[in-house]
């Protein structure tokens, strides 16, 4: 289709393989930043690659969507031990990358810059280049950054080998953060690394963003039932993000047990019926969780036992006719995928299986519920682990982990899907969780305020038959009373004040209602 940037995304890397390699042959490799975001598991399409060769021009050569590639000149070529193949690709051996980096790649690329660091086994890679070299300069900086993270045995070494060799090295930390360092005992994978460093970096901004967490209710029973109603308009928001065409008709059918896929042949052929009942049945997967974390329960380890059940629930109507398989319930994604219109690549399917157990530990050690539902929100969407229905499962995620802190269950409906898709790109592509925090956190709040609202409608207002309208939503009725306390001290207690009258006890910390009429007494009382 015209203007899609899928096609052209998800082949990105392979053309620019192809492309310098018929126009340059075996003379040329990407530039050590680039090098270092490879191997680091960076995988958003980035607006230019830099490529170094002896045959380059200096110049940039565009291409589709904003993105190029710039050819670099740059002779002689390094050695072909510092360098290694990574689908296609030439890059910089790590070892080497680090220690040609500049300082500024620390500053622009400090999640990258500490799973580089993190993936380091020790220092023996490192040292002959600084050595032989006499890169005293960038040992010192080095040396800084790894002290930093936590790898002080690394640093130690380098120091040691240096001064050993008759070398002066000056400890420097290139890292420029308002936030404390991950600390990484020892070798870390890469795709570990990354989620770790983006999750000590991003929880300071979703904190900021949030309102205090209102805590456990004490009615979990109105707090579920509220869930419940909100069901409709949950399933038909978060069907149609996903570009399923449903209705509130199709959606209460389905909720009501009218759905046949084996005597209905519609049933039996809609997908969007199938998705319907999918997210119905896993949608009370989650709500029987809910009930347990209301009473307390640890949100995490639910979680991690939950997720996978929740993506067999959706997808258990597409096996029962036979769309998929059985064996596709039971496993994450296994190839790569590619999001429509988004320059975020979700990470090799690879990774995927070392990549979950790391997020449940993060969610797991967290104690801000905030935290929880969005960075685990983001999260999902970021691994893409399961083949389809992540962003529904990211959803029921942030709702659960939103009830752990006492927050209201947040439908994100449909019409902000522009604005829901661009914030979730900015933290993918831009590491900026802030923009998504906000439009989270936004709609947080007013339904905590229409939550409060409603709480004060129903503390003011009594239901009785009859058209009897007074002000702030009483109903004047002959021979009922209406008493606002006026505190603890209050001679006027509630009491049946008679026959067919009564008079009703308002909570003094309520606001107060509307004034009295003139040829009302102007006394406590109301009548």
């Amino acid at each position: 289709m015209p203007g899609d940037t899928t096609p052209w995304y998800s082949s990105f890397w392979e053309f620019c393989s192809l492309y310098c390699t018929d126009r340059f042959g075996s003379e040329w490799y990407l530039s050590p930043e680039q090098s270092l975001l490879t191997q680091a598991e960076a995988t958003a399409v980035p607006r230019q690659i830099v490529v170094y060769t002896p045959r380059g021009t200096n110049n940039a050569i565009d291409l589709p969507f904003q993105t190029s590639i710039y050819d670099l000149k740059h002779a002689p070529m390094p050695p072909e031990e510092d360098l290694t193949d990574r689908d296609g690709l030439r890059l910089f051996a790590q070892s080497i990358a680090l220690i040609k980096a500049p300082p500024s790649f620390y500053e622009r690329h400090p999640v990258e810059a500490q799973v580089a660091l993190a993936s380091v086994r020790d220092a023996s890679d490192l040292l002959p280049r600084l050595l032989d070299g006499g890169h005293s300069v960038v040992a010192g900086r080095l040396a800084g950054a790894f002290f930093w993270i936590g790898r002080a045995d690394v640093a130690d070494e380098i120091i040691a080998a240096m001064e050993t060799a008759g070398f002066g090295v000056r400890q420097a930390n290139p890292f420029v953060l308002d936030h404390a360092p991950v600390v990484f005992r020892g070798f870390t994978s890469p795709i570990v690394s990354r989620l770790t460093a983006f999750w000590n970096a991003m929880r300071d901004p979703v904190q900021e963003v949030f309102s205090a967490p209102p805590g456990l209710p004490e009615d979990t029973s109105s707090y579920l039932r509220a869930v419940e109603d909100q069901y409709e308009s949950d399933a038909y928001h978060s069907l149609s993000i996903e570009g399923y065409t449903v209705t509130p008709e199709l959606i209460e059918r389905v909720r009501a047990g009218a759905w046949d896929p084996m005597g209905n042949d519609a049933d039996h052929r809609d997908r969007d019926a199938l998705a319907a009942r999918g997210y119905w049945q896993a949608f009370q997967a989650v709500n029987a969780l809910l009930g347990r974390v209301l009473a307390g329960e640890d949100p995490g380890p639910l979680l991690d036992a939950a997720h996978r059940e929740w993506y067999r629930e959706l997808f258990q109507p597409f096996v029962s006719v036979g769309l998929i398989g059985p064996g596709d319930l039971a496993r994450y994604r296994n190839g790569a995928v590619f999001l429509r219109g988004s320059r975020h690549v979700p990470p090799r399917w690879e990774v995927i299986r070392e990549a979950m157990p790391a997020l449940m530990d993060l969610i797991n050690g967290e104690d801000a519920a905030s935290v929880r539902a969005v960075l685990g929100h983001w999260m999902v969407g970021y691994l893409h682990p399961y083949p389809d229905g992540n962003g529904r499962i990211a959803r029921f995620l942030m709702n659960l982990m939103l009830a752990s802190g006492g927050y209201p269950w947040t439908v994100i409906r449909v019409d902000d899907r522009e604005e829901y898709l661009a914030a979730l790109e900015a933290a993918s592509v831009d590491s900026d969780i802030r923009p998504f925090a906000t439009f989270v956190a936004a709609r947080v709040r007013g339904l905590m305020g229409m939550m409060q609202r409603r709480m004060l409608d129903e503390r003011w207002r009594i239901t009785l038959p009859g058209n009897h309208r007074g002000h702030g939503g009483l109903r004047r009725v002959p021979g009922l009373e209406f008493h606002r306390c006026g505190g603890s001290e209050c001679q006027n207690p509630p009491t049946r004040t008679g026959a067919g009258s009564f008079r009703i006890l308002i909570s003094p910390e309520l606001t107060a209602p509307p004034t009295p009429a003139p040829e009302q007494p102007p006394a406590c009382a109301l009548r």
